[in-house]
């Protein structure tokens, strides 16, 4: 796929149940990281467009990913080259407030492969502003994660959180697909 760019979403250490003190874990991050790494050494190996996207809550009580500290930095295995864009953001879509449109646009990208966290938050944000803009979006799905949610006194599963997201953008927003079959088309 030419001019194809990787974007990685929020993978920090808050997510991460490994991280001594994660303020907010996730299921699964770790299984996520893992095979979005997989992604990020082809993207490396094959001289493609990389963009990382960082949160950081601009507030004193943030949850998590406060600014300055060590939850809020990128995950040991999936560290920024020098030579890859960070954005940060402070806003759930990663497009709000930051300057992600002009790098892309300045990569000329096309195709984005997007993975991160959360399933249903900042990857539902992102995937859907992505589409609206024109691009054409595919997400490796077992390349993100997210956690158990409730509504109304109805507890749902972070399994089931994830397929209710990932089938809806895979409706009318990208191409949902494994990280290995992405792999196979790049």
């Amino acid at each position: 796929m030419e001019n194809t760019t990787l974007l990685l979403i929020d993978f920090q250490n808050d997510y991460f149940p490994s991280f001594k003190d994660a303020k907010w874990k996730l299921d699964n991050t770790e299984d996520a990281a893992d095979n979005a790494s997989l992604l990020l050494k082809e993207f490396r190996e094959k001289n493609m467009n990389i963009v990382h996207v960082k949160h950081e809550f601009l507030s004193d009580d943030a949850p998590f990913f406060a600014q300055n500290t060590e939850g809020a930095k990128i995950y040991k295995n999936l560290l920024p080259l020098n030579s890859e864009k960070v954005i940060l953001k402070h806003k759930v879509n990663s497009f709000i407030d930051t300057n992600l449109k002009e790098v892309l646009d300045e990569m000329d990208t096309k195709n984005l492969v997007i993975v991160g966290a959360m399933s249903h938050m900042c990857i539902d944000a992102v995937v859907r502003a992505s589409s609206d803009y024109g691009y054409n979006c595919f997400v490796a799905h077992d390349s993100c994660a997210t956690l158990p949610l409730e509504f109304d006194g109805v507890k749902v599963p972070s399994k089931m959180v994830h397929a209710s997201f990932m089938s809806a953008l895979q409706f009318a927003y990208a191409k949902v697909q494994s990280t290995k079959k992405i792999l196979e088309l790049i």
